[in-house]
């Protein structure tokens, strides 16, 4: 019996961030060539990830990759709802926490940063936000990993949901002397988030990770991790 991976995202409007999503997923088949590699979503788009595992568990063994990058809502309800009733049915870990995330960041970072770091830089790592207190602490963990990355100081900031926002983050910042703000974007693809942390006041931000290598090669990892 075969694996099927689906890959699981939030969904979105945005045409741009529908088509980056796809072409993560691309770059997945493209690692996983014996594989089946599927999509499925949580919110705004379809199929959902419960038609889709219903589809998929007849057939194969499924394992559900969450292509967000905290736990949340949606990997906690929506996701573990579709997995748990089936023995053959399991979920990983999103991409947050993993160094190739972090190295990301860093690489994005660098390319807003015109000349690069200068004295009174200040990061902020601005993530989507949840009420549920794990996505906190998977943003601390990917926080700290980008910290040990850059000779900058670094906060957290959150788009939505809890405090501190983004925005109230960069005006601390500010406050503390930071003479630059560069909020770091910590969203797979344009769309919402995106947006959000766009209009948060920095001076610079970053693109999201986008259709990376990297992000690729973490659903890969989270993939054949789960076995």
């Amino acid at each position: 019996m075969m694996t099927t991976l689906i890959a699981c995202s939030h969904g979105t409007d945005s045409p741009v961030g529908r088509s980056t999503v796809a072409e993560i997923v691309d770059l997945v088949r493209a690692r996983l060539p014996e594989t089946r590699v599927v999509e499925a979503f949580v919110d705004v788009q379809e199929p959902t990830v419960h038609d889709v595992v219903e589809r998929e568990r007849h057939d194969d063994e499924v394992v559900v990759v969450p292509l967000l990058l905290s736990a949340g809502f949606h990997t906690a309800v929506d996701i573990t709802d579709a997995v748990s009733p089936h023995a053959n049915v399991r979920q990983t870990e999103p991409l947050g926490t993993h160094p190739l995330i972090a190295d990301l960041l860093l690489s994005r970072l660098l390319e807003v940063v015109d000349g690069g770091w200068q004295e009174g830089d200040h990061v902020v790592l601005a993530a989507a936000g949840s009420r549920n207190p794990a996505s906190a602490v998977d943003v601390a963990r990917t926080a700290e990993a980008l910290a040990r990355l850059m000779p900058v100081p670094l906060t957290v900031g959150y788009a939505s949901a809890i405090d501190p926002r983004i925005s109230a983050a960069v005006a601390d910042a500010r406050r503390s002397g930071a003479r630059r703000v560069i909020a770091a974007s910590h969203v797979l693809a344009p769309g919402f988030f995106a947006g959000l942390v766009e209009r948060a006041g920095a001076d610079l931000t970053s693109a999201p990770l986008g259709a990376d290598a990297r992000v690729a090669d973490v659903i890969v990892d989270r993939f054949r991790g789960s076995a």
